[in-house]
């Protein structure tokens, strides 16, 4: 009888020893790098998706090599079910437990959505619905929906939303990322106008907005904003009509042609600042954050007037006087005629 106990307590013991080694085997596997993933792997978990099947999925691909056992950690810690749908990269040197919180806290791939200075919001619109990583909610600029939902109904959608680029996750709708952009331009307006000097000619925020837009679509070289700034700041004071190309270009939409005729200039649109004082009605593009800071904080400059070098660098000549301007627009024209960027 001794014996039949001896031998019962001595087994009892193996199989204990047993499963300690085998539960310090799991512990071992469980926190060291996942074998056999030499890359980066993307993938992608449904709604509702078991964990069983994602690991299954994954020891298909080579990357995961023990996926009952992945699996049954993930019980045993009552995460299974708190998996989180959505496209994710495991990287090399990912451990099944750093595996499994990148899973369950939602950490999924994200990808850059660029939307690109001076834009329209009809040109941002039109490059988020190419792209075929989001979904798109909003259907044109004009969607009345747009503004309501980002909570600023009486606003122009045009200009209010900045150019960067923002991560998102894939299956992210258009909406989602102008979201993000709203905010981030009503952040860097509001940042701007704080800074703003005191005896700029502007009433608001958004006609420092309005400002920095046509800023935006006037020059080539950035180095050039604070004193495309300052002539329209001058010109504002003085109740000169701005009389910049972009603002007729906008104020045309889809009858511009690429060019601008006289008769563009002396047919009235609200955009046409030739024939119109002041500042047009809403933006006409999405102002960078070095054209928010030129169009509040000007360069020191008397002058009025600016006309493109010519000489293809975008860049413009600056004069006080028409006489002066006229002369600058006499070389413009003479570098176009004859060719050359001297």
């Amino acid at each position: 009888m001794r014996r039949v106990l001896l031998a019962g307590v001595l087994l009892s013991l193996a199989l204990l020893a047993a499963g300690g080694a085998l539960y310090g085997y799991a512990l071992r596997w469980y926190h060291a790098p996942l074998a056999g993933l030499a890359t980066t792997v993307v993938v992608e978990i449904a709604p509702g998706e078991p964990l069983a099947r994602v690991a299954d999925g994954l020891a298909a691909r080579g990357a995961l090599d023990q996926p009952r056992l992945f699996t049954w950690l993930a019980r045993r810690d009552g995460k299974a079910a708190r998996v989180q749908a959505g496209e994710y990269a495991i990287a090399p040197g990912t451990s099944p437990a750093a595996l499994l919180e990148q899973l369950v806290e939602g950490r999924v791939l994200l990808h850059p959505v660029t939307l690109v200075e001076g834009w329209t919001l009809a040109t941002a619109l039109e490059a988020l619905h190419a792209n075929v990583l989001l979904k798109r909610s909003v259907p044109t600029v004009t969607d009345p929906g747009l503004m309501l939902r980002l909570g600023s109904p009486a606003t122009a959608a045009e200009g209010e939303f900045f150019p960067d680029t923002y991560l998102v996750p894939k299956g992210a709708s258009d909406f989602e990322v102008l979201k993000i952009a709203h905010g981030r331009l009503r952040e860097r307006l509001a940042t701007a106008w704080l800074r703003r000097r005191a005896d700029l000619p502007l009433a608001s925020p958004y006609e420092a907005l309005i400002l920095a837009s046509i800023i935006e679509k006037e020059t080539g070289d950035p180095q050039e904003r604070p004193h495309i700034a300052a002539v329209f700041v001058n010109r504002l004071r003085r109740g000169m009509r701005l009389q910049t190309d972009p603002t007729v270009i906008y104020g045309l939409g889809a009858a511009y042609d690429g060019s601008i005729h006289r008769r563009d200039l002396t047919t009235d649109t609200p955009y046409n600042t030739y024939t119109r004082d002041g500042l047009p009605p809403t933006p006409i593009a999405l102002p960078s954050g070095a054209a928010l800071e030129a169009a509040v904080q000007p360069a020191e400059s008397e002058d009025l007037y600016f006309v493109a070098t010519g000489r293809g660098d975008g860049r413009h000549e600056f004069s006080r006087t028409l006489e002066a301007h006229n002369a600058a627009v006499a070389r413009y024209l003479e570098r176009l005629r004859g060719g050359t960027r001297r």
